[in-house]
């Protein structure tokens, strides 16, 4: 993907829904929902090479080259930073959002970078559609902690659950899994975009 100010323009046929999925990791997530909804574009960011190449490494046949694969026709890759993306996003450009396990940035003097933060969420809303969903899991208390107190203090997104168990049709993903096996226990949470005030 080469042009923020036109995500459906990265895509071969625009598709009808657009979403962005935060830091996909690995992969697993992001291919489990393009492959669960086939019209719906998934824009995948990571900043890491080494989760790029995981994605890559199960997209590319074994010895192709991975610059000149062929992406699924509703994936695109975003391989910087997701906030200078949705800065220079169209308003109204997404239907759904997913940050699955952030880093915490667990002290105080970091908490500036934390995705999830009073300064980013006029971006968020500015291209989110009215009743787009986002969804966010942690497994990191301070974290926790941080979501419930900064969207409880915004009234761009309304929540829409959070759960103790992760929800039926979000994907499980490797990160999840280890942190359920070192006794973390994750929370997710699933915020709909408030209607733009007339």
């Amino acid at each position: 993907m080469r042009d923020p100010a036109d995500p459906l323009g990265a895509f071969g046929a625009p598709p009808p829904w657009l979403w962005l999925e935060v830091g996909f990791g690995s992969g697993e997530h992001a291919l489990a929902q393009i492959a669960a909804h086939p019209r719906t574009g998934l824009i995948a960011c990571e900043v890491f090479e080494n989760g790029i190449a995981a994605l890559l490494s199960r997209l590319v046949p074994e010895g192709a080259d991975p610059l000149t694969a062929k992406l699924p026709d509703n994936l695109r890759v975003w391989p910087d930073d997701a906030r200078a993306l949705l800065r220079a996003m169209p308003p109204a450009s997404l239907e759904g959002l997913v940050l699955l396990f952030p880093d915490p940035w667990p002290k105080a003097r970091h908490a500036k970078r934390r995705f999830v933060h009073p300064a980013l969420l006029p971006v968020l809303a500015r291209v989110m559609r009215p009743g787009a969903e986002w969804r966010i899991a942690s497994d990191d208390p301070t974290y926790q902690d941080w979501v419930r107190t900064v969207m409880a203090e915004q009234d761009a997104f309304a929540p829409d659950g959070v759960f103790d168990a992760r929800p039926d049709l979000w994907p499980p993903t490797r990160y999840e899994a280890k942190a359920v096996a070192a006794g973390r226990r994750p929370r997710w949470w699933r915020f709909r975009r408030t209607a733009t005030p007339a």
